[in-house]
């Protein structure tokens, strides 16, 4: 089958979304398929929407010799108009969906105009990939009438191939006096390392120290904001700044802590989550988003609440208790680790992607 691929920019961009799209592109070929991606350029919400009128993408849709398009949602609105235009020459579009825009926080003069772009877009397609339950939800909520075939396909947790036992992570939560936390993601508002910040302020007294792992360029003010944040808070030799780590080296930091604290505004899964409990560490999350499908408030890990200052004194809460009683760190990291040990692993979520796509009920 020939299959092409709708992406903005570089399918190497390091992220949970472009992970997901990668090992899938990676898995098809394997099976035999051919993939074609097409990559749009990265522009700001305006541009995006103006591509609807390009005679150039249009002629690039209707000339590609493929059997079926995958669209990754981020590009809704490249084509929230030209799928209904092209409609009738184009083959199946499956969308692939990891998070809608229209879920995150943005200004509110704004959120209209997303909700509405992005439903036209939702109502354009032919079938979906969703990521999570939570995901599914989100679109059936904001489409307003019945999900055309669909499946969810949880991300993998198991690309850093993590080896851990029980007794090494009982041993691990014991050896340290000082609590290890580790931060993964890119330095994005979103993900919310401010309100991480902010809380090991009010822990001062505490030995934690934070590694924080996660690409600088996606947004520079920001990440320049939170070198400046930690500090004017008097924490620089509390956090160490990494930026983007391989594979190798995110694996080693991985073992080396505690806990991942990751209190993200959104996330449509949270890759990291799962990844970072293959590693025996319990998760701190924020209740918005598909945490809590695995993340048991709790039992191997705790859930934050949504609201920015509930968030801060929550999660210098939870670091406190966490640091005190290294005997329900163990326990709750065992938990966690056996929590991963029965998710999908990433071949068996794309085999059911490949799976639905070669039997091309739509």
């Amino acid at each position: 089958m020939r299959i092409g691929l709708i992406i903005y920019g570089s399918l190497d961009t390091p992220s949970g979304g472009y992970l997901y799209d990668r090992l899938l592109v990676r898995h098809l070929e394997k099976h035999g398929h051919s993939v074609s991606v097409l990559s749009l350029p990265w522009r700001n919400y305006a541009c995006h929407m103006g591509d609807n009128f390009s005679a150039e993408l249009a002629r690039r849709l209707l000339a590609a010799r493929v059997d079926l398009w995958i669209q990754d949602e981020l590009n809704h609105p490249s084509l929230f108009l030209l799928n209904r235009r092209l409609r009738a020459h184009l083959p199946p579009v499956v969308s692939l969906v990891h998070h809608l825009r229209s879920s995150e926080r943005h200004p509110a003069l704004l959120m209209p105009l997303y909700r509405a772009v992005e439903k036209r877009y939702l109502n354009s397609v032919d079938a979906f990939i969703f990521n999570s339950k939570t995901t599914r939800q989100a679109v059936a909520d904001l489409r307003g009438i019945p999900l055309p075939p669909h499946i969810i396909a949880y991300p993998g947790g198991d690309r850093l191939h993590p080896e851990i036992d029980e007794e090494s992570i009982r041993e691990r939560a014991r050896r340290s006096e000082a609590l290890r936390v580790i931060f993964v993601g890119n330095l994005i508002p979103r993900k919310g390392l401010h309100i991480l910040l902010k809380a090991l302020n009010r822990l001062k007294g505490s030995k934690i120290v934070l590694d924080v792992i996660g690409g600088e360029g996606f947004a520079p003010k920001y990440a320049a904001a939170m070198r400046r944040l930690a500090a004017e808070l008097g924490l620089e030799e509390n956090v160490r700044f990494h930026g983007h780590q391989s594979d190798e080296a995110l694996r080693r930091l991985l073992n080396a802590a505690h806990l991942l604290a990751l209190p993200s505004q959104y996330e449509g899964f949270g890759i990291v989550y799962l990844e970072a409990m293959g590693f025996g560490l319990p998760v701190i999350a924020s209740e918005r988003g598909a945490a809590w499908e695995f993340v048991h408030e709790g039992e191997n890990g705790f859930l934050l609440p949504a609201e920015e200052k509930a968030a801060v004194e929550a999660l210098a809460q939870r670091l406190k208790v966490l640091h005190r009683d290294r005997e329900r760190l163990a326990k709750m990291g065992i938990a966690a680790h056996r929590r991963y040990l029965i998710h999908p692993t990433w071949e068996e979520s794309l085999t059911q992607i490949r799976r639905f796509l070669e039997g091309r009920s739509f």
